[in-house]
């Protein structure tokens, strides 16, 4: 099995790309595909004192920003690193792809160079959250921000399929993200997704609100990307803030400093659980091939996650799996 890593894509590129991967090629037992500037990768892969022979680099001599438009970098840029990677994997060079550079210039590349699965109309990325049973998946949080309501029920299929392949759980709940549990709630499109969801054979469990997100209420979480993309800032933004409390407020008196010294056992555990590292990448679902996107923020553990979760979805066939669960009935 070979995994194509983006090497120049993330905001600490290409150094904890190439630390992620030289623990994963390690741990997994796989082969690695760093595409990027030769020169910068195969130097840093020399400073980490790798010597191996499970990575190999393939060049690639343009790097699409952060902050770049998707489409238009896409286009201009077809020797950049996404682009050449995912030429790669459709070439049948490479098993799966992954990426922690820029998300909608993944998405574009993968649609464009890869193409859809067949009654796809639309990917989506979806994540692993923790929540209070579990854990649960959120679809869509970035690919799709004006989604249709066949793009919304087609996603909840799809996540199904991930539920039941990928994390071996068979038919998970699935809620509806509105602003109310009823059904007079929501916009036209939420109310018509509903309708998709009640006259299918999934396991709908009707509405859900934001702050079922981490409750476990659901298993699957399925929204436009517009929406899913803003609650999981939010959150992001939620952990970092109650962790800069909680060090203030402990640290600010003696009986809080001797306190954490009882506590930190506890808040280890309680920071290993959010850490979104610790998932590793986020699926895009619908395309013809395994893509995994990362976070722009990933550091080496989470970019060896991430390998890990495309090596898992490469095993289990997750590809073929989607296309048995989409196809028509007769």
């Amino acid at each position: 099995m070979k995994i194509i890593v983006d090497a120049m894509g993330g905001d600490h590129a290409p150094r904890v790309v190439i630390e992620g991967a030289i623990a994963a090629a390690k741990e997994y037992n796989i082969q690695i595909n760093l595409v990027g500037d030769e020169e910068k990768v195969k130097s840093l892969l020399g400073k980490f004192g790798y010597k191996g022979d499970d990575i190999s680099v393939y060049p690639a001599s343009e790097v699409i920003g952060m902050s770049e438009p998707a489409a238009t970098s896409v286009r201009k840029k077809r020797n950049s690193s996404i682009v050449v990677g995912l030429s790669l994997v459709k070439e049948g060079r490479g098993d799966a792809f992954f990426s922690a550079g820029n998300t909608g210039a993944v998405v574009y590349a993968a649609t464009l160079g890869l193409g859809l699965l067949p009654g796809i109309e639309r990917p989506g990325i979806s994540i692993v959250v923790p929540t209070l049973k579990g854990i649960s998946l959120i679809v869509d949080v970035g690919a799709n921000i004006d989604a249709k309501p066949l793009h919304l029920f087609q996603y909840g299929i799809m996540a199904n399929a991930y539920f039941h392949y990928i994390l071996n759980r068979p038919n998970p709940k699935i809620g509806l993200l509105n602003i109310g549990e009823e059904e007079s709630k929501g916009t036209d499109v939420v109310k018509e997704t509903r309708e998709l969801f009640e006259k299918s054979n999934l396991n709908f469990i009707g509405n859900v609100e934001g702050k079922d997100l981490f409750s476990g209420k659901s298993d699957i979480v399925v929204c436009d990307g517009f929406v899913g993309n803003v609650a999981l800032k939010v959150t992001e933004s939620v952990v970092e803030t109650m962790q800069v409390f909680l060090k203030k407020h402990l640290l600010s008196n003696p009986l809080g400093k001797l306190g954490l010294l009882f506590l930190k056992p506890s808040l280890m555990r309680f920071k290993k659980e959010l850490d979104y590292s610790e998932y590793g990448g986020a699926p895009l679902l619908g395309v013809n091939g395994v893509v995994i996107i990362g976070h722009g923020r990933s550091n080496a553990k989470a970019i060896k996650n991430a390998i890990r979760v495309a090596k898992e979805e490469v095993e289990r066939k997750f590809t073929e799996k989607i296309l048995e669960a989409i196809k028509p009935r007769g």
